[in-house]
């Protein structure tokens, strides 16, 4: 049978496939009637065997991309409702997310291009250049920078030189310290997950509004970093910002990922509309910005109450360094358990019954 038959015979399932999908989405798997879920069984193992042979005869990416989301929904169906919420937020973070990112690794890839790259970039060009950084920062965030990260500033851990009534003063104030943290991981909780929402929401406009969010962010944070560097501040600078800079600038990148995800959903919509093509991969970017905004929340966490902590700069670049390690292990090794378990399914062309599901 030729590609055109194996199409024509096969469409009225895959699309009949597509309906239980949506009639799923709105309500739990288990609450469908008994034959219905017989048969959206059936159907899930029939179209995964259709994907393993279109996969054999190498029959176009689009067609695999199709019926590889279709499987891949299918199976997410099987596994999902968990007993809490607790339980499916646990799932999430620690399996799905991790899963949705892999399976969409070229989008983060291009973005930290767009992000990293420019920072880089502009970080080396103002550290040499540091009468040019009022091109790309206001003059007043310069003077707060200066201030900031500055001998006299609060980031500076050197307690040698505190006077008597400085350390009077600073007893006075370690009541309100928790409060003021607190108050410090709300702002930058709004603050990072602001610009993750940004980076992916103006996705919509084909991509073009994440590229521009991705690049104008890593030009002036860029241009922030190189700058401060240049004053002679680094040590205090690199010190404040490697610990949270692990989940939050990672985050940025994975968040700018997932509006590119929308962007082409709009522009290669493949075997869909658009309209189809942006709900089913929208569901997707939508679940890896999420995942992004929880990376961003921890990141907010550690740069209120970790990083202005007065304690040892060595230490501090050791727990970074940790951090970034923590990152990178996540996004790879998470949920790959699961990963592999599919796989070998899909391979295999078998799929477990919904009786089967939690065993």
């Amino acid at each position: 049978m030729n590609k055109h038959k194996f199409i024509q015979k096969r469409r009225p399932q895959w699309k009949k496939f597509e309906q239980f999908l949506r009639e799923a989405s709105s309500r739990s798997l288990s609450k469908l009637p008994a034959d219905k879920i017989s048969t959206f069984s059936q159907l899930l193992r029939e179209i995964s065997h259709d994907l393993a042979t279109i996969r054999s005869r190498g029959w176009g990416h689009e067609l695999t991309s199709y019926l590889n989301d279709l499987v891949a929904r299918g199976h997410n169906l099987f596994y999902s409702a968990p007993p809490t919420n607790f339980a499916r937020v646990y799932r999430y973070l620690t399996v799905d997310f991790p899963r949705l990112f892999r399976a969409n690794i070229g989008y983060f890839l291009i973005a930290c291009l767009l992000f990293f790259l420019p920072m880089g970039v502009s970080w080396s060009v103002i550290q040499n250049n540091p009468e040019l950084a009022s091109r790309v920062i206001p003059e007043e965030y310069l003077a707060q920078f200066d201030q900031m990260y500055g001998e006299e500033g609060g980031l500076n851990s050197d307690s040698e030189n505190m006077t008597e009534s400085d350390t009077d003063s600073k007893e006075s104030e370690i009541g309100s310290f928790g409060d003021q943290r607190a108050a410090m991981a709300g702002f930058y909780i709004n603050h990072n997950v602001g610009i993750a929402l940004k980076c992916f929401a103006l996705g919509v406009l084909l991509g073009i509004g994440t590229v521009y969010t991705l690049l104008f962010n890593g030009i002036f944070l860029g241009a922030v970093s190189g700058y401060i560097i240049s004053q002679g501040n680094g040590d205090r600078f690199l010190s404040f910002v490697i610990s949270h800079g692990s989940f939050e600038l990672t985050a940025i990148a994975v968040a700018g990922g997932a509006g590119l995800m929308l962007g082409n959903a709009i522009i290669h919509p493949g075997q869909r509309t658009r309209f189809q093509s942006l709900q089913v991969r929208g569901l997707e970017a939508v679940q890896i910005a999420g995942g992004a905004a929880a990376m961003l929340v921890v990141a907010a966490m550690i740069e209120a109450f970790w990083s202005p902590a007065d304690i040892p700069n060595v230490v501090k670049y050791s727990v970074g360094s940790g951090l970034w390690l923590i990152v990178f292990l996540y996004l790879t090794f998470a949920g790959l358990e699961t990963d592999r378990r599919i796989q070998t399914q899909h391979s295999s062309g078998h799929l477990p019954q919904q009786g089967d599901q939690h065993r």
